[in-house]
């Protein structure tokens, strides 16, 4: 049987690495930034970051495989034949943030077991002065600036029209669209938060529903058992459960069938 509480002592010490890296390069005249062939941003720190996480899993965790935004592994972790935990690593969510100086950024660590199931999962937001973290039936946690854990559970709200939502953009919704942009106007409040934030803010009960429609599985691991385990349901906006859709959604649990109906209803 392996030990998650273990398994979470060392995503938390990795992320500590990742902080004092993150934070040294961030708002630094020394960052460098490229564009990968998805025209999207990568930074030094990005890929510092996730090859120093690889080479302490590689000694502390041999066995394990990983997959990593810069790095890659996915085909070999996600095999039918693969009976090893992975760990699925973003070395800086909110790339975009990081580089223009915007504190919504962090780094996400999650481990998963053979059957896929997100088993521990960290989200570290130096910038923000908080650090979330969950294990299977651990339950979940928050510690901001510094201070001991808070555990954290998703609200109480049970009505779409009391509802807070916070999303990125509306970029990537397809048909969709128009449905998110009419349900907006019913509900109590949106907010354009994005990323690992909205996320988190799910886990804390602050906001009630959380949702982007275009996820990599490395973007929502960690933020998926973290919910999970503050009592909501984290998912995709075609209905399944757990992080390897193509979408993430979070939700309180009370609200999420509900708002997959407002979104996929057919006229």
């Amino acid at each position: 049987m392996r030990d998650f509480a273990l398994d979470l002592s060392l995503a938390l010490r990795l992320a500590d690495a990742a902080d004092a890296m993150s934070m040294a390069k961030y708002r630094s005249d020394a960052l460098i930034v490229e564009t990968k062939p998805d025209l999207t941003p990568v930074t030094d720190a990005d890929k510092g970051i996730e090859f120093m996480i690889r080479d302490v899993l590689s000694q502390e965790r041999p066995l394990d495989l990983v997959i990593g935004e810069e790095f890659g592994g996915k085909d070999e972790a996600l095999t039918p034949s693969n009976q090893n935990f992975y760990w699925v690593i973003d070395p800086i969510d909110g790339t975009k943030n990081f580089v223009r100086g915007v504190p919504t950024w962090g780094t996400l660590i999650a481990l998963v077991n053979a059957a896929h199931e997100v088993v521990v999962g960290v989200v570290s937001a130096p910038a923000l002065y908080r650090r979330w973290f969950a294990y299977k039936e651990g339950g979940a946690f928050v510690v901001e600036n510094g201070d001991a854990p808070r555990r954290i559970h998703v609200s109480a709200v049970s009505e779409l029209s009391d509802a807070s939502i916070s999303y990125s953009d509306l970029a990537g919704w397809g048909e969709r669209r128009q449905k998110f942009v009419d349900l907006q106007e019913k509900v109590w409040r949106t907010r354009g938060l994005g990323d690992f934030w909205s996320h988190m803010l799910v886990a804390e009960g602050a906001v009630d529903i959380a949702v982007e429609p275009s996820l990599a599985l490395w973007d929502m691991a960690a933020n998926a058992i973290i919910v999970t385990e503050a009592g909501g349901i984290f998912g995709d906006l075609d209905g399944g459960r757990g992080a390897h859709g193509p979408s993430g959604l979070s939700t309180n649990g009370k609200l999420h069938q509900a708002f997959l109906d407002a979104l996929n209803k057919t006229e």
